[in-house]
């Protein structure tokens, strides 16, 4: 049956699919609408699978209560681009969820597809804003679809996040840009704290105590950044966002790249630092006060082999739970696959180490495509890191000291507009039986 629910998924695609293809996948040109118009889309088709050993009606001291989940989605997604006049540009992106009626709404309820409270198909104006771009300069009001380090739109799952914002981008400086934002609202399942099927402040889309966000009313994430990149080995990035009544993120990272006859590598250290500000540091609700200190070595060979290393520390203030994953940021150099720090207890004084192998199947003919294993050990500690009991409290008798998760990925992404990722990873965390998941997720853009 799952079998048949990928086969219909891609019919679909390819019956949606226009002939006018793009030379760019990542970066479709689209479709030519004349005097300047151009229409871009995205059809993407998926089946995910969460097995976490605890069928519906879910048991609290079993994975968090988390429970089993699966169901196929088709995600259609047009957009419309006008032509620039004295550098200024608008675009409007309508994006829709749907399972035309084929999955078991009792089986969804950890999927982050639909609002798991109706588990109904919908459709949400995804991006609608308003441009002014040139040499130095760019300005943009509206909603969109935008990656920074620790506010992201996360386009590796069903549906992207997209965002409500403000800002001004300046790179009159050579090698150096300098940003201003402030977001406003978020919409996206995957990663919002509320009903992502719809637009919500980024308090109420942040994952503290319900409490706090009430407390936050409604408030934004105030942005200031700074990039430099030499363009030869040097790469350097500051972004500060002060979530108003919640907390302050500081996101500090350093690369040096180079290449040389039979490879090229990137060394990186990173520094991520949250400290709860406001009315949340006055009340007692959530309690944010940690930095997780990482580095990476990654090298690319020019045989098709590629490697991935990535170390990181927690320190032992509080907070893990309110704030990694937020908002859709996941630049973390040693994380999983799938599933990256959400199985543990907590955090805490905690550890981890990734290690990856990656290969490029082109060298064996098969263009565009990607495959890879990874290792990702987190070493937790036990006297923060907790099972729950079957209140759904912790369980102080099944401390949790490590956790381990395997994963394997194949993706491929084609000249033409198609692509695909399929992903599976299990885990193994003290105290509980071990998890995995599948997801596989495929489409067309034009």
């Amino acid at each position: 049956m799952k079998i048949l629910f990928l086969l219909i998924g891609f019919y679909l695609t390819a019956a949606f699919a226009s002939s006018d293809l793009s030379d760019d996948s990542e970066n479709s040109k689209g479709m030519d609408l004349g005097n300047g118009w151009v229409a871009l889309g995205d059809i993407r088709a998926g089946w995910l699978d969460y097995d976490y050993s605890n069928p519906a009606p879910a048991k609290d001291n079993i994975n968090k209560g988390h429970t089993d989940s699966e169901g196929f989605y088709v995600i259609p997604k047009l957009s419309i681009l006008s032509p620039k006049y004295n550098n200024t540009y608008v675009k409007a992106t309508v994006a829709a969820a749907t399972d035309f009626g084929l999955n078991n709404h009792e089986d969804e309820s950890r999927n982050f597809v639909f609002d798991s409270t109706d588990n109904e198909s919908y459709a949400i104006l995804q991006e609608l804003y308003l441009s002014y771009e040139d040499n130095e300069h760019k300005f943009l009001i509206g909603r969109e679809e935008i990656i920074t380090p620790m506010i992201d739109t996360d386009d590796w799952y069903m549906f992207a996040n997209s965002f409500e914002l403000a800002y001004y981008k300046n790179n009159s400086l050579k090698n150096t840009t300098f940003y201003a934002m402030y977001f406003n609202k978020m919409a996206g399942v995957w990663d919002s704290g509320d009903n992502g099927t719809e637009f919500h402040s980024m308090s109420d889309a942040s994952f503290v105590d319900e409490k706090d966000k009430k407390n936050a009313d409604d408030s934004g994430v105030i942005t200031l950044a700074f990039e430099y990149n030499d363009e030869k080995n040097n790469n350097l990035k500051v972004w500060n966002y002060y979530a108003t009544d919640l907390y302050n993120t500081l996101f500090m990272q350093y690369d040096w790249t180079d290449e040389l006859s039979d490879f090229s590598y990137d060394f990186g250290l990173q520094v991520i630092d949250f400290k709860e500000v406001g009315d949340l540091k006055d009340n007692d609700y959530t309690h944010i006060d940690y930095t997780i200190y990482s580095a990476r070595f990654d090298v690319k060979f020019k045989n098709g082999f590629d490697i991935a290393t990535g170390i990181a520390k927690y320190t032992d203030g509080e907070g893990q739970g309110a704030t990694l994953g937020a908002w859709g940021a996941y630049p973390y150099f040693a994380n999983g696959m799938i599933f990256h720090f959400f199985e543990a207890g907590s955090l805490q004084n905690a550890a981890s180490a990734k290690a990856q192998l990656g290969f490029d199947l082109a060298k064996l003919g098969l263009k565009n495509t990607w495959i890879g294993y990874r290792y990702t050990y987190f070493d937790l500690d036990s006297d923060y890191s907790f099972a729950k009991d079957s209140s759904g409290n912790q369980d102080f008798s099944k401390a949790q000291s490590s956790m381990s998760l395997n994963g394997v990925r194949i993706s491929y992404a084609a000249d033409n507009g198609i692509y695909f990722t399929g992903t599976y990873e299990h885990v193994d965390l003290d105290c509980e039986p071990t998890t995995y998941a599948i997801r596989l997720i495929g489409g067309y853009k034009f």
